[in-house]
């Protein structure tokens, strides 16, 4: 059950990722101003960056993704820096700017990753152990 529940977080979580790289590249302007910034020429290389961060946790929400789903050993690492990456960054948001939104939309997300990543290892131990 945690298993399951792990892949459903991570894909809405790779989906999630993969349409805001998406927006960094191919509608700057629109995603910008979904964080509340204009997009002008000061902005546009914020923007390139923000695309290749977005895409490099896109692809390690892909590895987190296939992992669990192939149940290879090494999942969990992958798992535990997301959730850890995504609980801070929410965090970070919040103390910084005070949105609430990013506090919930992230750190739950990251919290959930990291709480059913430490109960699917819990039932492997406990399988190997009976």
């Amino acid at each position: 059950m945690a298993r399951t529940l792990l892949l459903v977080v991570l894909l809405i979580a790779l989906l999630i990722e993969v349409a805001l790289t998406g927006g960094a590249f191919f509608a700057p302007a629109f995603t910008l101003a979904q964080f509340g910034v204009k997009y002008g020429p000061e902005t546009k290389f914020l923007t390139y960056i923000l695309g290749w961060l977005l895409g490099f946790v896109s692809l390690v929400a892909l590895v987190a993704l296939v992992q669990v789903g192939q149940r290879q050993r090494g999942y969990a690492a992958w798992c535990y820096v997301l959730g850890v990456w995504w609980i801070g960054i929410g965090i970070g948001i919040y103390l910084a700017f005070g949105k609430p939104e990013n506090l919930l939309l992230d750190s739950v997300k990251g919290l959930l990753i990291v709480i059913l990543t430490w109960r699917c290892q819990a039932s492997r131990v406990m399988l190997r152990r009976y």
